[in-house]
């Protein structure tokens, strides 16, 4: 017994474990390419997504205009204010223009829509570089010319016309996207449309987005209009705002001459 006292124990020694391996070709899930996922949350509710993704996959066979029509109307149609200009931004943001088209087409026939300067720019911003989407483009702003002729603004009275009280950084914006895009014709269209007939106060940074912009395009004569257009208004501001702009420019030509 007391041999078996003094014996020596051993303790077992764990094995070693089987270090795990990776499989050959293991599969990895991830992003078919750069674009990014559906957002929701503010931007983006679950009945938008579903919608959006309902247009996709009825369009996925046939992208022609009357059958993105056709299945926009059917996809989106029963969507929120909220929902659908969500969904054409989202239609925007992946690349589908001319769904994002069918989109605006389906927006045109809801109570609330009124023609919005800033939601056109999007569109314009977002046309692809073709000559398909260039020639769209303009059709597009000749559609919402003759909107805001035939809805006379929408709160807008009669009286007034349906370019006075036009926010005006939005018109501004229309036009930079159009300058931008190289469609001199169609930002002309809607600067003579809302300024010169149709009696729109812009200020002086829409003169010259307007005459810098005809001026790179080619159109010597319409820049000069506009030259004139500002050298008007100019005479029209109060003296206070005129010497406000005067300090103003300035400042600027200060800074320029420093950088220099």
């Amino acid at each position: 017994m007391a041999s078996l006292l003094f014996q020596p124990h051993t303790t077992p020694t764990a094995s070693p474990r089987a270090v795990a391996r990776p499989r050959a070709g293991a599969i990895t899930c991830g992003p078919r390419d750069n674009r990014g996922p559906l957002q929701r949350g503010r931007s983006l509710s679950t009945e938008a997504i579903h919608a959006v993704q309902s247009l996709k996959r009825l369009t996925a066979a046939d992208r022609s205009p009357s059958a993105a029509r056709g299945a926009a109307s059917a996809s989106l149609g029963r969507l929120l204010r909220a929902d659908l200009l969500a969904a054409m931004a989202e239609l925007q943001r992946q690349g589908h223009w001319s769904l994002a088209l069918a989109a605006l087409h389906v927006a045109r026939a809801e109570p609330w829509y009124r023609p919005d300067p800033e939601l056109y720019a999007t569109f314009v911003s977002s046309s692809p570089p073709s000559e398909a989407a260039a020639g769209a483009v303009d059709a597009l702003v000749e559609a919402f010319l003759e909107e805001k002729e035939e809805r006379r603004g929408g709160l807008i009275s009669e009286s007034e016309g349906p370019w006075v009280g036009v926010d005006v950084y939005k018109l501004t914006r229309l036009v930079r996207a159009l300058v931008a895009k190289g469609r001199a014709r169609a930002a002309w269209r809607v600067y003579e449309a809302a300024v010169r007939r149709g009696g729109c106060e812009v200020d002086e940074y829409m003169y010259r987005v307007m005459a810098r912009g005809m001026k790179r395009l080619g159109l010597e004569a319409e820049a000069a209009e506009v030259e004139a257009d500002f050298a008007e208004w100019e005479a029209r501001v109060s003296p206070s705002a005129r010497h406000l702009l005067d300090n103003m420019r300035a400042r600027e030509s200060n800074k320029t001459t420093a950088a220099a």
